[in-house]
């Protein structure tokens, strides 16, 4: 988890020892340090961050452009969706360069005047949470800015105001003015900010994109629509079946978690060696999770352990685990006592109680003699890679995390081997 946000005092001494403080005039001035965290119509002749890496330094400059570009302050040949890719793609193939971005639209998403480019700018780095992670030095200062814009909204439409009245006096006499707009063109600044902050949250302990795959537009496309419609993978159960009221209104279960555990079976991963345990390979559990995304299942799929393998990932990354947190200190008194484990799962709100069951029933299929001897996954094996999908420890000390996670793939046991999960039968 990350800590609170730093404070303002906090941010600008990390501004002060790690800014590539920039100059300007004949006489060489360094530019002050808000004036270079604030939008700038030009361009930068060297990173905004102090570093050594020749790679970084080289691109930069030339990524800057790309920023202004996607958020509409540069002409570009490209179109926005383009530029997005070119730019995820620089920071994917080069670590040093994802600070270096972050602080970029820091700088153009500060005193803004343009409520447009200001949205766009917002919209680059939602996109970028979705393939990368600052470094954890940076963390906790872009955890700080995007934490100020939470509810930030009256705040901006002010700020604008001010900096244009501010810039009217000035070059009353001027013909050339960037395009004012304080209007809602689209979705409030603090809508990007929420997403922001709980995709750095997520992302700073999952990982960004995995796989040797370089980032495609498909992806671009699905990262800038998850501002708006929640992925199904990181929400809520609650969510989940609330977004699929229009397209399965009779479903009592999640479309991911029924639609994943029955390609596993249909591919024959009961009959398959180290079903759960071998992963499948990555870019094809990247291209289907997109697919899955939008309410697809693709016909092509041959190996079994791609479902599986997110299946796994489905469970692992709901917002809360299957089993709630306020039921984990009562799982693991109870992993030895099969009675007690059983009562657990009748305490659980519905929703949770029906997923684990089906979850459960699921695992059991696994769990019969005449499909262990072909996958060689018995009922221990089967709880040992399961168990952290389901429940999860706060504790940050090692040795209370490993003496848990015992207890907890024993309780997940104890549910595979005597739990009852009949009624689930051909429930969807």
């Amino acid at each position: 988890t990350l800590r609170k946000p730093i404070s303002q005092s906090s941010m600008a001494d990390w501004a002060s020892k790690n800014l590539n403080m920039h100059t300007q005039g004949i006489f060489r001035r360094r530019i002050s340090i808000s004036n270079m965290l604030s939008w700038n119509g030009g361009s930068i002749k060297k990173p905004m961050l102090i570093t050594s890496n020749r790679a970084v330094k080289k691109e930069a400059c030339e990524m800057f452009k790309l920023v202004q570009s996607y958020m509409g302050d540069r002409q570009s040949r490209m179109d926005r969706n383009h530029v997005a890719l070119v730019t995820v793609t620089k920071c994917w193939s080069i670590q040093g360069l994802r600070d270096e971005l972050y602080i970029q639209l820091i700088r153009q998403t500060t005193d803004n005047t343009c409520f447009q480019s200001l949205a766009w700018g917002w919209e680059l780095m939602a996109i970028s949470l979705a393939f990368f992670s600052p470094s954890p030095k940076f963390q906790s200062y872009l955890e700080g800015y995007i934490y100020r814009h939470l509810d930030s909204d009256e705040n901006i439409a002010q700020r604008i105001k001010e900096l244009m009245d501010l810039k009217n006096k000035k070059n009353s006499k001027s013909r050339k003015k960037r395009k004012q707009n304080t209007e809602d063109e689209g979705l409030p600044i603090s809508t990007y900010a929420k997403y922001c902050y709980r995709k750095l949250q997520k992302v700073a302990v999952t990982g960004g994109k995995k796989g040797l795959r370089k980032p495609t537009l498909e992806e671009i496309t699905h990262a800038r629509n998850a501002i708006v419609t929640p992925s199904l993978f990181g929400s809520s159960l609650e969510e989940i079946m609330l977004r699929q009221q229009d397209t399965h209104p009779g479903n009592r279960l999640p479309w991911v978690q029924t639609q994943l555990s029955q390609q596993v079976l249909a591919l024959g991963g009961e009959q398959t060696e180290g079903i759960f345990r071998v992963p499948g390979d990555i870019d094809e559990v990247n291209a289907l999770k997109l697919q899955v995304d939008q309410w697809r299942i693709p016909n092509g799929l041959s190996d079994p352990n791609v479902p599986a393998s997110l299946l796994k990932l489905w469970y692992r990354e709901l917002e809360e685990p299957v089993i709630p947190q306020q039921f984990y200190q009562e799982c693991i008194s109870n992993y030895e006592n099969p009675d007690a484990a059983v009562a657990v799962v009748q305490l659980l709100p519905e929703l949770n109680r029906l997923v684990l069951c089906y979850l459960i029933h699921f695992l059991q299929i696994f769990a019969q003699p005449s499909n262990v001897g072909r996958t060689k996954m018995d009922v221990n094996n089967l709880a040992m890679v399961m168990a952290p999908n389901c429940l999860r420890c706060q504790s940050d000390d090692p040795r209370i995390i490993f003496e848990n996670t015992r207890k907890e793939m024993s309780f997940l046991r104890m549910l595979i081997v005597h739990l009852d999960t009949s009624f689930i039968k051909g429930l969807v």
